[in-house]
């Protein structure tokens, strides 16, 4: 079987690649054997640039999004706690 090599400039590319999309070149390597270059930089710019709109935009995750709600109605309602029924 043949081994796989890449030219100094693909290394690079998938150097560049990996570091933009916080990964290690060789888990970048599985995805761009996939779907070729062009595709994962598409890929990991749009998420760049998706992640900086959010950003811009006071974007607030899910998860505090619920944690906040839940204080304003815990504060507004009082929260009563069910007694287990004996």
């Amino acid at each position: 079987m043949r081994s796989l090599a890449l030219t100094t400039t693909q290394q690079r590319r998938l150097e560049k690649l990996a570091r933009d999309a916080g990964r290690i070149p060789q888990a970048m390597l599985r995805f761009v054997l996939r779907d070729g270059f062009d595709l994962c930089e598409l890929e990991v710019n749009a998420s760049i640039a998706a992640e900086r709109d959010a950003m811009r935009r006071w974007y607030v995750p899910h998860e505090e999004v619920r944690r906040q709600t839940r204080a304003m109605i815990d504060a507004a309602h009082g929260r009563k706690r069910r007694q287990a029924v004996q």
